[in-house]
């Protein structure tokens, strides 16, 4: 999908063509202490967010030294697509941009620029359809076209990879690990949940996040023959009259202590890679939680770099520069190039969605 000035994708499928460079947008994150406040007022601008909002999201930063695991994470992952185009082709340099915080998608587009490139493909770290995880990032790249002006490059988006064959091994695998971290006799009635960051409804039914996230749950609970599973959510902040996606996690929980279950895998299928969120959410709250009710809990992995998770951003190149056939697992199909002006518009008021505000 190309993306145009006003941030929406051609409703058209972009024909095989040449493409110089590779460009990985993301959401940012805070690498010090001294960065978690500037980088939340960049997360909130233009919204009327109170104060108190903004520290009490900075303690949770504070509890993991005001550093979020994300850029990090997107370090390696650019590493190991780099060493797999390296070894396999295309040959593509790639380039790195956020949206909140440095590197910033505007100085990145410049520098793309700078280097001669002009035409690129982007990968959004997010495997779903949504506002906040697409079209919101096809307007930062429009923006950040605009402000670098002419001589910035197009840019061509890949497509949504819920459920490619590559995404689902990835997460297969980690909860495969993760439910054989239960003792054996205990591990066919474990609970098998899956969690992904709420959104407001209004967001979510115009768009396919809620039917997608359902689908990849459902491929990984299969591959990993794991019948019985549940979908949930974490994240959630706006006011408590706006309605979001339920059930939360932490209600979940509860749901399961009383129904007797003893153990639970948490997959948070719906992050290619940790967030505060991740750690926060499950890794603090929810596991405090769990402990308090008795329930033992194992978090299972994100994508991050496993190897077919790398192979994938490699297919998903090859789709458009040497239209290589696209691959999905199920019945929904590959997500491909029809994209319109109505697709995945924000909720009223434009709330986000992001527990990071």
């Amino acid at each position: 999908m190309t993306t145009t000035r006003d941030g929406h994708a051609q409703s058209t499928p972009i024909p095989r063509q040449h493409y110089d460079a590779l460009l990985v947008v993301s959401f940012g994150g805070p690498e010090g202490p001294e960065d978690v406040m500037p980088f939340l007022e960049n997360v909130v601008r233009g919204r009327n967010v109170p104060r108190e909002r903004l520290e009490e999201v900075a303690h949770h930063y504070a509890l993991f030294g005001g550093v979020s695991p994300i850029n990090e994470q997107v370090r390696a992952l650019i590493a190991a697509v780099r060493a797999e185009l390296a070894a396999h082709g295309p040959a593509l340099p790639i380039y790195w941009g956020n949206r909140n915080w440095h590197p910033f998608l505007e100085d990145t587009m410049r520098r793309m620029a700078t280097d001669g490139v002009r035409n690129a493909l982007a990968l959004f770290t997010s495997a779903y359809s949504s506002y906040s995880s697409c079209r919101q990032y096809r307007e930062d790249v429009a923006r950040a076209q605009d402000a670098v002006g002419s001589g910035a490059p197009r840019v061509s988006v890949l497509r949504r990879f819920f459920n490619h064959p590559g995404f689902i091994e990835a997460n297969a695998d980690h909860v495969r690990a993760a439910l054989e971290a239960i003792p054996a006799e205990r591990r066919e009635r474990a609970a098998l949940v899956f969690t992904a960051h709420s959104i407001p409804l209004p967001m979510a039914r115009a768009s396919r996040y809620e039917q997608q996230l359902r689908e990849a749950s459902r491929l990984v609970a299969e591959r990993v023959g794991h019948p019985e599973w549940a979908l949930v959510y974490q994240s959630r902040s706006g006011p408590p009259s706006q309605p979001w996606l339920e059930p939360d996690i932490l209600d979940y929980l509860r749901e399961l202590k009383a129904r007797g279950v003893a153990d639970v895998v948490v997959a948070p299928i719906g992050f290619i890679s940790d967030h505060v969120e991740v750690l926060f959410d499950l890794d603090v709250e929810a596991r405090q939680l769990a402990e308090e009710l008795g329930i033992n809990l194992v978090r299972a992995a994100t994508a991050g770099v496993h190897p077919a998770f790398v192979a994938m951003v490699r297919e998903l190149i090859l789709e458009r520069t040497d239209g290589a056939e696209p691959r999905s697992l199920g019945a929904l199909g590959p997500s491909l190039d029809l994209c319109g002006p109505d697709c995945c518009l924000p909720a009223p008021g434009r709330e986000t969605g992001n527990r990071a505000i």
